[in-house]
């Protein structure tokens, strides 16, 4: 996020954007089928997250509760965080041994812009869930991980 007026901007340190995302995902987002936190609550660098999709209706994902991690190095938000699926799931943008969602294969992070969230990760997940490669997939047992 930049703000300014003519041709200047300012870039918003690192921590307040992270306290800004955090601030909004424990309001929850939307539907309340996509919400994210810290994983730490000591952390003071705010690296680890912890994000929960509830599967898109008329899926193969419906019902289901996923769970991700996403780690945000210190280059957050010029670089995307890391992304991985806790809970098991096929889909093709996710690694099926790791759980790592891999950015060549998911437009969203091969293609980062500082102003996407950890929010846009996950509500784009979500769409790709639904997505017509994705919706009739096979999927692992329910209640497992990787």
């Amino acid at each position: 996020m930049t703000l300014g007026s003519g041709g200047s901007s300012v870039v918003v340190p690192r921590n307040f954007r992270l306290l800004e995302e955090l601030e909004r995902g424990e309001k929850g987002i939307g539907d309340g089928t996509v919400s994210y936190g810290m994983d730490d609550g000591d952390d003071i660098y705010m690296r680890s997250w912890t994000g929960t999709i509830i599967g898109p209706h008329n899926t193969v994902h419906e019902g289901r509760i996923y769970q991700l991690k996403l780690f945000c190095d210190k280059d957050y938000p010029e670089k995307p965080p890391s992304v991985r699926f806790h809970s098991r799931v096929n889909m093709t943008c996710v690694n099926h041994e790791t759980g790592v969602v891999e950015p060549k294969k998911f437009g969203l992070l091969a293609n980062w812009q500082r102003e996407y969230s950890m929010e846009d990760i996950l509500t784009q997940l979500k769409k790709e869930m639904a997505a017509p490669q994705n919706r009739k997939l096979v999927q692992p047992p329910e209640g497992t991980y990787f």
